[in-house]
């Protein structure tokens, strides 16, 4: 009888363990969209009970298409679902050992809902860890644009009118493209990036170290559009607007199993139209006010730009790709401006009136010669890159100013001319490889050298006659070499990436007349380090790490600026150190259905901070330089949001809050805030967008600027079953895209306004030759 209880109570026990410890096995599978062949990403997979149709588990697809999820054994209904897609559903799957199910194969759905047709496409923003994606085709507000306008509309990216990038409000931004250095981003190159050519923009805030140290805020890379599509293929784009926005592109490829043949010709004329003012007080040395100078300029410019990419691939076998290209650039740059400045005394009296006119022409020339090669392996991740780069530009300034007193006499007129010729040569080479040891784990590891020479060749007459103080020939020179190993594993739910970047940078600037003679040698070693914890297929957080720096610009060094103005000037500082960062960051992502929410803190401590010092000079005209001005402290919070609430509707936007303190030259707080906000509507062959834009008031150095905000809008249809696509926008409708502030000197303050552009519409028509709108043309890699 002791027995059979026995027995009895041994079974009821192997039955409460089996119980509450039931058998788990792994399902692996991949979803991709059925006509493209395109993995999924963020597709949704659900595995209900049979029996009761209760959820068990859940989980997201990868970048690739890929999931991953662990399960107890047992019946299952599974339901794969991606938004615009049909859902697919398999009933009473039995799952009873680790397995890795078919591919899941989703259609466009073609029903309406609410008069609403949905068509596959990306998200505008895409939310990863380590980066923020920009989708350039969708977005309707930069079409017939420059990679500039792209930017604008990038989250915590901003652009000013004079071409400066900030990324999160700090201006140590590195700008690749395709990953690499470019010529095409030199002398505000990316005004002169067609949008069109654009497929995407990364933001990446804390890189590791496989890129480029250089940039202390982070690095913004583009990346141009790629064919995909076999066969034979081009398209024609045509815009207009007004003010005079009027280009004309073509592009063709053509692709089979062994060569990639493509090109790209763009012809763009565009008139930008600035209005500026300012009333500058100067005080005398008890603080009492000795003087006004009220200054009017208004600013006419127009660009003709001309660009040429052609090349090609050659695939030696499934393996081994070679890619030749070359991209020439054409841009002719021609200003009218009108000064008026007005001369009062301290009771407010007008003494005297200047009036001064500008002709300004700069025909730039830039050229770029690339040839790549990528090999693969049999072992998936497996891949040995080199990249050889030659980059040549020239670049022609001319400034031609008539000056004339005209209250209370009025004087002869003073003629002033200047021409500053400024050229440069870049080699680049670099060589990447990466070797799986297992799934989880891998080392990559790569070397780069980058030798750049410029030379800028600056003369200057006044009535005909040689300025000598404003003559001279500046020689710069720079040569970076640099090596990376980075190592990446898992320990179960914890990925890790831990890297390290050495840089031997030498460079040099000599002049000349011999006023200076100056060369910097070091080498800096950068460490990184990336932890990403996955708790779930729905929640991740990311810790890291980087030590960055930014190099001074070669127009923060040139000393020799234009005299179009001679009472605000501009000078460089040949004897800048570079800026030194160490960046934290810990941010999260939730990404569940049809919510993305990714917040973040981050903080920066820099040394050797760039900052521009205003003074007057002994003629009583201002002076702008950069300085290394000491120290800053900043520290911020990001939130990121995407949030599809109907099919038809995708709502988008992101606020940026940070504080600063600067210690030096300059013993400065303050604080910024940026936000965005940006809505999609599609309706049938129709869609609809909007985004407004928003710069909060701060202060840096002398500078107290003043809040600012655009809105603009978009709306684009297909017509002729998507052989051709019509869009028209409308930028900066409020026509609120001004800036206001005041500068603080020691013996003046200077309160300016800037109308950086009037209001534009533009509208664009793109029709494509054996393509259809989901095909992608082919550019520089």
């Amino acid at each position: 009888m002791k027995k059979l209880i026995t027995l009895v109570f041994l079974c009821f026990s192997i039955h409460l363990i089996a119980q509450e410890a039931p058998k788990m096995v792994t399902i692996n599978g991949k979803v991709v969209e059925k006509k493209s062949s395109t993995p999924l990403e963020f597709a949704t997979i659900t595995f209900l009970n049979s029996s009761d149709n209760k959820i068990v588990a859940g989980t997201i697809t990868d970048a690739k298409g890929n999931f991953s999820v662990k399960i107890a054994t047992g019946k299952y209904t599974i339901k794969v679902e991606f938004i615009g897609l049909k859902s697919i559903q398999l009933e009473n799957i039995d799952l009873q050992s680790n397995q890795t199910l078919s591919t899941f194969f989703l259609e466009e759905e073609s029903t309406q809902l609410e008069n609403v047709e949905i068509k596959l496409e990306k998200s505008t923003i895409e939310h990863k860890l380590d980066k923020k994606i920009f989708n350039v085709g969708n977005d309707l507000i930069s079409k017939g644009g420059t990679a500039n306008d792209i930017l604008n509309n990038v989250p915590s990216v901003r652009v000013t009118a004079d071409g400066a990038v900030t990324l999160r409000g700090n201006s140590g931004v590195r700008i690749l493209i395709n990953g690499k250095p470019s010529v095409l981003t030199a002398n505000n190159g990316l005004e002169q990036i067609p949008s069109e050519n654009i497929e995407k923009v990364e933001v990446i805030t804390n890189p590791s170290s496989k890129y480029d140290s250089e940039g202390t805020a982070g690095i913004i890379n583009i990346v141009l559009k790629k064919n995909k599509t076999k066969g034979f293929g081009s398209s024609v784009q045509i815009t207009t607007g007004i003010p005079d926005n009027h280009a004309l592109g073509y592009n063709v490829n053509y692709k089979n199993k062994k060569i990639n043949l493509f090109s790209d010709l763009r012809y763009r004329y565009v008139n930008f139209i600035r209005n500026e003012s300012s009333t500058r007080t100067n005080f005398a040395s008890d603080s009492s006010v000795d003087s006004y100078l009220e200054g009017i300029v208004d600013r006419n410019r127009i660009n003709k730009t001309f660009t040429l990419y052609f090349g090609g691939d050659y695939y030696f076998n499934d393996k081994n790709m070679l890619t030749l290209s070359y991209f020439y650039r054409n841009n002719n740059a021609k200003n009218s401006v009108d000064y008026d400045f007005n001369y009062w005394d301290e009771n407010r009296t007008l003494e005297r009136i200047f009036k001064a006119t500008e002709d300004y022409r700069e025909p730039q020339i830039a050229n770029q010669i690339e040839l790549n090669y990528i090999k693969t392996f049999a072992k998936e991740g497996q891949k040995f890159t080199i990249n050889l780069q030659y980059d040549f530009w020239n670049d022609d300034e001319n400034e031609s100013i008539v000056e004339q007193e005209v209250f209370p006499a009025i004087s002869a007129i003073t003629a002033l001319k200047s021409r500053d010729i400024e050229s440069s040569k870049d080699v680049l080479f670099q060589s990447d490889y990466s070797i799986p040891f297992s799934e989880k784990s891998k080392i990559e590891l790569g070397i780069k050298g980058e030798i750049r020479r410029i030379n800028s060749d600056y003369e200057s007459f006044e009535n005909n006659t040689p300025i000598d103080s404003l003559t001279n020939l500046l020689r710069y020179n720079e040569r970076i070499l640099g090596a990376y190993v980075q190592y990446g594993s898992a320990l179960k739910k914890l990925n890790y990436l831990l890297g390290i970047r050495m840089e031997n940078s030498n460079t040099g600037s000599d002049d000349k007349i011999n006023l200076f003679n100056i060369k910097k040698r070091y080498t800096d070693f950068f460490p990184t380090a990336h932890f990403t914890y996955e708790y779930n297929s729905i929640f991740t957080f990311q810790l890291s790490y980087s030590r960055r720096i930014s190099r001074p610009g070669f127009w923060q060094l040139n000393p020799f600026g234009g005299i179009a103005n001679r009472r605000n000037i501009r000078i460089g500082n040949p004897d800048l150190n570079p800026v030194y960062t160490d960046s934290y960051e810990f941010g999260t992502l939730l990404k569940w259905k049809k919510f993305t929410f990714n917040p973040s803190v981050y903080h920066q401590f820099s040394k050797n901070t760039f900052e521009d010092i205003r003074f007057t000079n002994s003629d009583g005209n201002l002076v702008e330089q950069s300085i290394n001005s000491g120290t800053e402290n900043r520290i911020g919070g990001e939130i990121s949001i995407n949030y599809s609430p109907l099919k038809w509707l995708t709502l988008s936007g992101e606020m940026n809050y940070y504080s600063f303190e600067q210690k030096g030259v300059f013993d400065v707080t303050g604080k910024g805030f940026t936000a965005r906000h940006s809505s999609r509507i599609k309706h049938l062959t129709w869609n609809f967008q909007t985004n407004l834009n928003y710069q909060g008031a701060t202060k840096s150095g002398q500078v107290d600027s003043k809040s600012e905000y655009s809105f603009d809008v978009a709306i684009g249809k297909d017509i002729w079953g998507e052989k051709a696509t019509i869009t028209l926008k409308a930028d900066n409708i409020f026509d609120s895209l001004i800036s206001r502030g005041i500068v603080t000197g020691t013996d003046y303050n200077l309160d300016y306004y800037i109308r950086y552009s009037v209001p534009r519409v533009t509208a664009t028509f793109t029709y494509r030759f054996n393509r259809k709108k989901s095909d992608r043309d082919r550019l520089p890699d």
